[in-house]
């Protein structure tokens, strides 16, 4: 038993390496066989196939879902902008109701969408702001002489109040030459508003 063993082909290394050349042989023979080679090719074409349809219909999703991003943004963006239109025709509505009309005219000129007219805005509060000053009682032939006449204590809005007559000056002496903001115009026109409610006269 033990001999029958001991002398089988499977530990004679010639024998393996001879069974060894055979099956590489074999196989080699297989895969260049003309039908092996164009089974292997159907097989490519298929997985090429099926990769191309993946990223087309890839391709295709992200762009319907950018498409939709895109429309659904363009809603948002339009919704908002209605909602701040309404939002300052309210407020200009609301306060054109005020006890001082004129404040409506100069917040209409501030909602403009000529840039002439936003400093007419400033030019308008600023002449509401003279009427302020000579309600109060400062004296002076001009809103400088009035601002001049004026002290903290009594006016506590002095500063600001000095800040933007400068501005309107800059916009009466410049003309067209002096270039303005409507976001510029708004700040200004937040501190005449600051100043009026302060004294109540808006």
């Amino acid at each position: 038993m033990g001999d029958s063993v001991l002398g089988s082909n499977w530990f004679n290394p010639d024998y393996l390496f001879n069974q060894g050349i055979k099956f590489f042989h074999d196989a080699f023979n297989i895969t260049i066989n003309p039908d092996v080679i164009s089974l292997y090719h159907t097989i490519l074409m298929l997985f090429a196939l099926f990769f191309l349809t993946i990223i087309s219909y890839a391709s295709i999703r992200l762009f319907e879902i950018r498409a939709k991003e895109r429309k659904h943004l363009g809603h948002e963006i339009a919704e908002y902008a209605h909602y701040q239109t309404e939002r300052v025709k309210k407020r200009v509505e609301g306060d054109s109701g005020s006890k001082n009309e004129r404040w409506g005219k100069t917040l209409g000129y501030l909602f403009s969408q000529h840039p002439s007219d936003w400093k007419l805005a400033i030019i308008e509060a600023d002449s509401m702001l003279e009427s302020l000053m000579d309600q109060l009682g400062f004296k002076g032939v001009a809103l400088g002489d009035k601002l001049k006449s004026a002290d903290q204590d009594k006016f506590h809005s002095l500063t600001s109040a000095w800040e933007v007559h400068t501005i309107r000056n800059r916009i009466a002496h410049e003309g067209a030459a002096f270039s303005m903001s409507q976001h510029e115009a708004k700040r200004v026109i937040a501190i005449y508003e600051h100043i009026f409610r302060d004294f109540g006269f808006i």
